[in-house]
């Protein structure tokens, strides 16, 4: 799995929202703290406005904060909100693909992929990140020295 820039800056500006603790947070701060490009943020937080995660106020007042609490938004929505589906196949939804003869296994693999994926991303919250404490389970996944090795 290969996780975009747009992706990775989508979670890091909603950590920083949730810091605000639901106060507007303006762009600039999140562009000062994070050192995402401006117009690419505007970019991200009118995605994650659309989908329902970020509000935002213009003015000397306004700002962005977060529609939902951050304990009720997992990586995984942050990451679904500007990319699409965790995991695809040629565009495709895993479940909804058809092979033949030898290939029939490979559905399975793309559905265990995607199942593996969520069992972190969709487990895994906006409040658990910026608190720093990460479901057990996720950690369990890091003590394996091989995780850490890049293959």
């Amino acid at each position: 799995m290969r996780v975009t820039a747009k992706a990775e800056y989508a979670v890091r500006a909603v950590m920083e929202l949730a810091a605000g603790e639901g106060k507007p947070v303006k762009r600039d701060r999140i562009v000062a703290a994070q050192g995402i490009p401006p117009k690419f943020l505007e970019n991200i937080l009118a995605e994650l406005r659309h989908a329902g995660l970020v509000e935002s106020q213009r003015g000397a007042e306004g700002g962005y904060w977060l529609g939902p609490d951050p304990a009720e938004i997992t990586v995984a929505d942050v990451m679904r909100a500007v990319e699409g589906p965790l995991a695809s196949v040629r565009s495709s939804r895993p479940e909804t693909l058809e092979y033949e003869g030898l290939a029939e296994p490979l559905q399975y693999v793309w559905v265990a992929l995607r199942s593996t994926i969520r069992s972190v991303l969709a487990e895994v919250t906006i409040a658990d990140l910026v608190s720093g404490k990460l479901p057990k389970h996720v950690v369990a996944l890091t003590k394996d020295p091989d995780a850490w090795v890049s293959q």
